[in-house]
């Protein structure tokens, strides 16, 4: 049962993702007014507002004009609620989780966003980056620091560090391909993701996108004729794997233990 709770109260988070989806990208206020239909702009009822329940009692459409509404809706509550029970499953019921809780339900808004208007509001990508360096201050574990300013130091590196190095990228493939190959977006969604993780996951991350974007961009390419894909849903599949298994990886591939000899090869130097 608790974690049915931990599952729905992620699924309640995920209601107001979708809102934050819908509304973000259109420069709507996320607060007012309350949900509503976006066809006939009646209220939506509460008892039809259950996450996922709703959805399935009313077959998928809206109660008045009997509009489809999109499937877009219950998976967003579904994948919030499942991201409530892998952080606390993997980290506890701890703050650390709840950090990693909200920063996984950032990444399902990105995504969703990006899929559809190929943006990623600074509203969610650069205030990320101030709430990683405040909670990197107050929570020092979450880089496994002994101090809340070596936390933040931290946190100030992975935030350069994973902006920094899709901004580079960014700009050798502009020299190259002569057109805007990196949107602003995905460096601050980098960025973001820094200043939470740290430098060495969003490193990881930065070889694991181009990997995951490979297949679906092979697709697109020969589908549509077109060169262009929504980066960061990629990105935020790499930050998830980063996130779950990113230390394990670094552990069997040794890049930590190399890096390790090598930071103290050049601080003996």
């Amino acid at each position: 049962m608790l974690w049915v709770a931990w599952f729905f109260l992620g699924t309640v988070v995920g209601s107001f993702l979708n809102v934050c989806i819908y509304r973000m990208p259109r420069e709507e206020s996320v607060v007012r007014p309350r949900s509503r239909c976006p066809r006939c702009e009646r209220p939506i009822a509460g008892y039809d507002n259950i996450p996922l329940v709703s959805y399935a009692l009313l077959g998928g459409r809206c109660r008045h004009c009997r509009t489809p509404i999109s499937w877009r809706y219950p998976l967003v509550e579904a994948l919030a609620g499942a991201a409530a029970v892998a952080v606390v499953y993997r980290f506890g019921a701890t703050a650390q989780a709840l950090v990693y809780g909200a920063f996984l339900c950032a990444l399902i808004a990105v995504s969703f966003i990006d899929l559809e208007f190929q943006i990623i509001p600074d509203e969610i990508s650069l205030g990320g980056v101030a709430a990683g360096l405040l909670i990197s201050l107050a929570l020092p574990s979450l880089h496994g620091a002994e101090s809340r300013w070596l936390s933040l130091g931290r946190a100030a590196v992975g935030a350069l560090v994973g902006g920094g190095v899709l901004y580079l990228t960014g700009k050798m493939g502009d020299l190259m391909f002569r057109r805007e190959t990196m949107g602003g977006g995905d460096i601050k969604l980098l960025a973001m993701a820094g200043s939470v993780l740290g430098w060495k996951l969003v490193l990881l991350t930065f070889f694991l996108a181009p990997m995951l974007a490979l297949i679906p961009g092979l697709l697109v390419l020969l589908l549509r004729r077109s060169h262009e894909i929504p980066y960061g849903p990629f990105l935020s599949l790499g930050l998830v794997i980063a996130l779950f298994a990113g230390q394990d990886v670094l552990r069997w591939t040794g890049v930590e233990e190399s890096a390790r000899i090598l930071w103290e090869y050049y601080a003996w130097r």
